[in-house]
């Protein structure tokens, strides 16, 4: 097994996941088999009860473990299925140490950080290494680890130990580390720094590991004096020193590492010349450049509660850019803070209440995510009733899909109070239930996580369709409060469909109103398992194809049309750009609008 690590210095959010997961994509696109491993120094056990607003998004895998967003990042840009496993934390390794030592498993000796914490760690990464992730039989060829955080970090010590002692124990070849660092440009002198980068080699030295290869991340490509001073200074060859220049988007970042020899660079230092091929990325420079080439718009509204971090829904964001540029439209995020929609608002704050509902009028599309707690429901009831009145395309994930049988409970069967007992324990008439086997005593890990097969009830319902005629799927799940059944039945009578259910009958998993052009809510999220060049069918059948008005040509060209669909879609508008300010979010290639300026 050969091993690539991935480290950070000077500053966080430098993009090691995307620097890793680009690495992953061209020593792939070489013909070696690549897996992936993301240590998380933190003291919780997963990602699992970390707030949005802390850490981003919580991706969630096959096998129902709850990780680092980055984890998303290697997913969709290698194609591959990780484990819970391949996502490592301070809160694991010292459970696990402590489980030891608590069955007697060390024999009596003084538990220690070294040997016991950094053994383990290293244990632990040669038998997640070996688990195989891309459907293949026997072990990836190479596994690429990022350490999380920053050289220096009191609490990324144990790793940097265990990582010293695991490169020494593996052999030179076998071992490559790669470090990012910033080259910042000051304004006041206006030319490239070296200092931040030099004192962040010189404490990753200080700790045992040496950097093969350094990989620079600045505003604009490196000089090549600057690349001289970094070689001299932090003894990394010139051919050994990449630019991570900002680009317009990151489908362009592995071309950058391709184009000045990245994988000449680590081939080498895996000793595996002549052992790969050249890497082939056309599919993948043509998918790059055609995003930048894209202009026609798709505005979709993202109706939520964490809206001031786009991390909070990056693998919605994802999902959305997947879809779009398959169906070669230019796409713009209206962010709504779903609080802003509500009557309180007009009172309190009119302008932010005015420009929430502008940006909402002016969309093609409304998309409702997934979330938890009260905050800001309401505002989601009201989005969900404007889509549904006015017949905009329409998807709700999880929450988004509870939210729109909370409103279609109210507005149509006219039960007021009808509600989730999520927000209104105490309601009479409660539409969504907490889960029989939930835990209302423990939060991490007691939701209904990972794949799970949903069955559709009806064989030429929309969603079927859109996902090609199956009779089943299977998609991931997060969640603890579901629609309640004995409802179901009333709800369908007065017109919305619950077309896909689990395998009991009684967990409702996809809802759909026949009478809108695109109106489906659904209990998974379909946005984990969309990928470059095979987006989800929700996201690009659905949603992006119904919002510019695509639907019906897609739907033909797969070989299937619904009645429901020629009444609606044609008569969706084109949308001109408003007067908000836009400014393109080049890390995600979307352009990101918030009604009172520029929101990225």
């Amino acid at each position: 097994m050969k091993y690539v690590l991935v480290t950070g210095g000077v500053v966080s959010g430098l993009g090691k996941g995307v620097t890793a997961s680009s690495i992953g994509v061209i020593l792939k696109a070489c013909g070696l088999r690549v897996t992936s491993i993301k240590i998380d120094p933190y003291l919780n056990t997963d990602a699992g009860t970390m707030s949005p607003f802390e850490h981003g998004e919580v991706f969630v895998l096959d096998d129902g473990g709850e990780v680092d967003l980055d984890l998303g990042n290697y997913e969709r840009f290698l194609d591959i299925k990780l484990t819970r496993d391949n996502n490592i934390t301070t809160g694991k390794i010292y459970q696990a140490v402590i489980d030891k030592e608590r069955r007697g498993d060390y024999l009596g000796k003084t538990v220690q950080v070294v040997p016991h914490i950094t053994d383990a760690i290293q244990e632990w990464i040669e038998r997640v290494a070996m688990i195989p992730v891309d459907g293949k039989e026997g072990p990836a060829d190479v596994c690429v680890i990022e350490l999380g955080g920053t050289i220096g970090d009191i609490e990324s010590m144990p790793f940097i130990e265990a990582l010293g002692q695991f490169s020494y124990r593996v052999g030179a070849d076998n071992f490559c580390l790669i470090h990012v660092s910033l080259v910042p440009v000051l304004s006041v002198v206006g030319e490239q720094k070296t200092k931040p980068t030099q004192h962040s080699v010189r404490g990753l030295r200080s700790l045992g590991l040496t950097p093969n290869i350094l990989a620079c991340r600045s505003t604009k490509e490196l000089e090549e004096n600057v690349k001289a001073k970094l070689c001299q200074f932090c003894h990394v060859s010139a051919e050994n020193i990449i630019s991570l220049y900002d680009v317009s988007n990151i489908w362009h970042v592995p071309l950058l590492l391709k184009d000045q020899k990245a994988h000449e660079a680590i081939l080498k230092a895996l000793n595996l010349i002549g052992v790969a091929n050249e890497p082939a990325l056309v599919e993948w420079k043509s998918r790059a450049e055609l995003s930048d080439m894209l202009h026609e718009p798709v505005r979709i509204a993202m109706v939520g509660k964490y809206t001031g971090l786009s991390d909070s829904y990056l693998s919605v964001l994802k999902a959305l850019l997947h879809a779009s540029v398959a169906c070669h439209m230019k796409l713009f995020i209206e962010w709504i803070p779903s609080s802003d929609l509500e009557d309180a608002t007009a009172k309190e704050n009119p302008e932010s209440y005015k420009a929430a509902w502008n940006l909402l009028k002016g969309a093609d599309g409304v998309l409702v995510p997934g979330g938890f707690g009260d905050r800001g429901v309401q505002g989601k009831i009201i989005a969900a009733k404007y889509a549904r009145e006015n017949k905009i395309p329409f998807l709700g994930i999880c929450l988004g899909m509870q939210i729109a049988v909370i409103e279609f409970t109210r507005s149509v069967l006219g039960l007021q109070d009808a509600n989730s007992t999520e927000f209104d324990p105490n309601t009479s008439n409660p539409c969504v239930i907490f889960m029989p086997e939930g835990s209302k005593t423990h939060m991490g890990g007691t939701m209904r996580l990972g794949s799970r097969r949903t069955y559709f009830q009806v064989a030429d319902c929309l969603s079927a369709k859109l996902y090609g005629n199956k009779s089943f799927i299977d998609e991931r799940h997060r969640h603890r409060y579901e629609v309640n059944p004995d409802m179901v039945a009333q709800l369908e009578d007065a017109g919305l469909s619950f077309t896909g259910k689990d395998e009991s009958g009684q967990r409702m998993e996809i809802v759909e109103l026949s009478s809108h052009p695109f109106y489906v809510g659904v209990q998974f999220h379909p946005e984990f398992k969309s990928r470059p060049g095979k987006p989800s069918a929700l996201f690009l059948v659905g949603l992006i194809a119904a919002a510019c008005g695509q639907l019906d040509a897609v739907l033909k060209k797969s070989g299937t049309k619904t009645t429901a669909m020629s009444n609606g879609t044609s008569a969706i508008k084109s949308h001109q750009y408003g007067n908000a300010d836009k400014t393109p979010n080049w890390s995600l290639g979307v352009v990101y609008s918030n009604g009172n300026g520029v929101h990225c």
